[in-house]
């Protein structure tokens, strides 16, 4: 173990001198953390006491178990290493762009330290994530043509650097500070019970991915970040954060992931973002005997520039249309903003299952945003199927309303000359998957999703023709190693 934590040192140290931000150094942190307690790891692990090697292959917690004691012995010393491969495939059966199948990969590392048993720094701790993803060329959302992305890993392939940050908890948990590079999708806007499913409007929904400044800062692009948690008590917390305002940084004209490839830009100065959000949790506990529930009440507020959905100027700054011939530039709106709401309630609670539903929603301002009404609402069962307690099932539906501007730019387009587009209307999906459980370290996923007027119903490689559904079926596989 030596060996490794000197070499990931001189290695480390090349990559951070080359990048003149300093927050190279903090996104390495928990990897560095990790190698300076190598060798104490490493004397540790011999023990065979802390060795897990009795444990059979089908029951333990991972794939490559306890690393002979090592994965123990780094854990003592506040250290947990992540690595998760997820992998999976999607047809498009009926509708949509094209009617084929494809195949998308992420694995990833994780480092998560807790510096007070690292290093005695007390209340603080450290993260980081990398991602290698892959897909064969062509990924189920350029098969389907939505506005939500039938699949919650669906990225550019490349290795990238995602989240990393260092956190400092005060008052006995009361405030936490975490900065470093953050992703909002972490912690604002979720559901425990959405989060089961595998199209990505469950997690970063349509009101944000659709409307935020390249997607916002959310899978696969973070971005540097600061934010505040303040918990006066078990059922009470309150969540405020500023992000970077652009994570693909500066004069992108490209696909923001383009721009940003592998994580480590670190973009500052495209404005901010600023999000707050409310929680109200009860039983949140694993031993708590009442049913768990959790109601969310945030908002968001972007201080980026914001092109008018119909209306431009001409050369005499006179409104006009953005279809009409005459226009010299858009029309720009100084900043946007959201507001939105999550319930997540289980209503029924056994001694090896449950039943849970949630509901999360919200609006925006119709003339700068592609999406001026977003909810989405399911409901989840776990153990649904006897002797099968860790499975779950969940049902999920999502609804995205194409603002009002951006339908009379529609009908405009055909009013001043130029090409016809169809009228986009909304988009709702319906996803239908189930988890199952086959060993702690492994689960299958198989999926269905039926996508009603994908892109509102306008062909996004063609505006003139309409798009009236897409029928997808899907099994992703998970494995912790």
């Amino acid at each position: 173990m030596q060996w490794f934590a000197v070499g990931a040192r001189a290695i480390l140290g090349k990559w951070v001198r080359r990048r003149s931000a300093g927050a190279g150094a903090l996104a390495l942190l928990g990897v560095l953390g990790v190698c300076a307690m190598g060798n104490a790891a490493a004397q540790s692990a011999a023990s065979p006491a802390q060795a897990t090697a009795s444990e059979s292959f089908w029951t333990r917690d991972t794939l490559t178990g306890d690393w002979g004691g090592l994965r123990t012995a780094l854990g003592d010393k506040g250290t947990d290493i992540t690595l998760d491969y997820v992998g999976e495939g999607f047809n498009v059966i009926s509708g949509g762009l094209h009617r084929q199948g494809s195949y998308e990969g992420r694995f990833e590392f994780s480092v998560d330290s807790d510096l007070g048993k690292a290093i005695g720094w007390r209340g603080a701790t450290a993260h980081v994530t990398v991602f290698n993803i892959h897909n064969g060329g062509r990924n189920v959302a350029q098969n389907v043509g939505s506005i939500a992305d039938p699949s919650n890993i669906d990225a550019l392939s490349t290795t990238r650097l995602y989240t990393a940050w260092l956190e400092q908890s005060l008052w006995d948990g009361r405030l936490s500070i975490r900065a470093g590079q953050l992703a909002a999708d972490d912690e604002f806007f979720t559901s425990p019970t959405a989060g089961n499913l595998i199209n990505g409007t469950f997690g970063w929904a349509g009101l944000m991915s659709a409307n935020m400044t390249s997607g916002g800062p959310a899978y696969p692009l973070a971005t540097p970040g600061l934010r505040f948690k303040v918990q006066p008590s078990e059922q009470f917390a309150v969540l405020a954060a500023v992000f970077n305002g652009d994570p693909a940084g500066r004069n992108c004209e490209d696909d923001a992931q383009q721009c940003d490839r592998h994580g480590t830009k670190f973009p500052l100065g495209q404005g901010a973002l600023w999000m707050g959000e409310l929680q109200y949790g009860v039983n949140q506990s694993e031993d708590a005997p009442g049913k768990p529930g959790i109601y969310k009440l945030g908002a968001w507020y972007s201080s980026s520039r914001y092109d008018d959905l119909r209306y431009g100027l001409d050369s005499d700054d006179a409104v006009v249309s953005v279809s009409d011939q005459t226009l010299d530039r858009p029309l720009a709106h100084k900043g946007s903003w959201g507001v939105y709401g999550v319930a997540d309630q289980t209503l029924w609670k056994g001694e090896t299952s449950s039943l849970s539903v949630f509901l999360r929603g919200g609006f925006t301002p119709s003339n700068r945003n592609l999406v001026s009404f977003y909810a989405n609402g399911g409901v989840g069962i776990k153990g649904l199927v006897a002797g099968r307690p860790n499975d779950q099932l969940t049902l999920g539906v999502a609804y995205a309303k194409i603002s009002r501007d951006a339908v009379a730019a529609d009908r405009d387009a055909g009013l001043f000359g130029g090409d016809p587009y169809a009228v986009r209307r909304d988009e709702i999906v319906y996803e239908l998957n189930y988890t199952a459980q086959i060993t702690p370290w492994w689960t299958l996923q198989p999926d269905l999703q039926y996508i009603v007027r994908p892109n509102g119903g306008q062909n996004p490689d063609n505006p003139g023709t309409s798009l009236n559904h897409a029928f997808v079926v899907g099994l992703r596989t998970t494995i912790k190693f």
